[in-house]
């Protein structure tokens, strides 16, 4: 069952959901829109191969500080960038991040591999892909995806408490941490 309006603000003014900071115009018919943060991570063009189980690429992303200017994504590059907004669901809660339909269709792709556990906390750490063949200008708080959350029949046996839980800020993939 997908939330609408009134059962998220029912469950944020009962701290079933946590979204901190929020604004009461954040809330839609059926989601949150969540802004956009000031810190961006971008893969330096000269990296040969991403190899999954190297735990040191991460360390050569290069990490930008976005100013109320804005900041630019160059045609077909990918950028990783974080939520302003801190989130946590319960093990009965399980949300979807969408792109923004106006910022699709100017060729920006939005993702945090569109999923968020039940039992997540942390900010939302987003994948921007520009495929249009010009840059993207976006700015820090503007409203950048939407998060829309799906009531579960019961609580997860297994509740998301992984590599990612209680990110702060943009943060690069882990998955050389896989077991498997």
């Amino acid at each position: 069952m997908i939330l609408n309006d009134k059962t998220i603000r029912r469950y944020l003014k009962d701290k079933i959901i946590e979204i901190d900071p929020l604004d009461e115009v954040q809330i839609q018919p059926s989601s949150v829109d969540l802004r956009l943060g000031y810190d961006f991570l971008i893969y330096p063009e000269d990296i040969d191969i991403l190899d999954v189980k190297d735990p040191y690429f991460s360390n050569r992303l290069i990490r930008e500080e976005a100013t109320e200017e804005g900041f630019i994504i160059k045609p077909k590059q990918f950028v990783l960038a974080t939520t302003v907004e801190y989130i946590k669901l319960p093990d009965f809660i399980t949300a979807f991040v969408e792109g923004r339909s106006s910022l699709g269709r100017l060729g920006l792709f939005i993702e945090n591999a569109g999923w968020v556990d039940a039992g997540f906390e942390g900010n939302i750490t987003l994948e921007f892909y520009n495929a249009n063949s010009i840059p993207i200008k976006i700015y820090p708080g503007m409203r950048i995806c939407q998060l829309v959350f799906a009531k579960m029949e019961e609580p997860s046996e297994k509740p998301y408490r992984g590599k990612y839980q209680g990110q702060r800020g943009t943060t690069a993939s882990k998955i050389f941490m896989d077991k498997n």
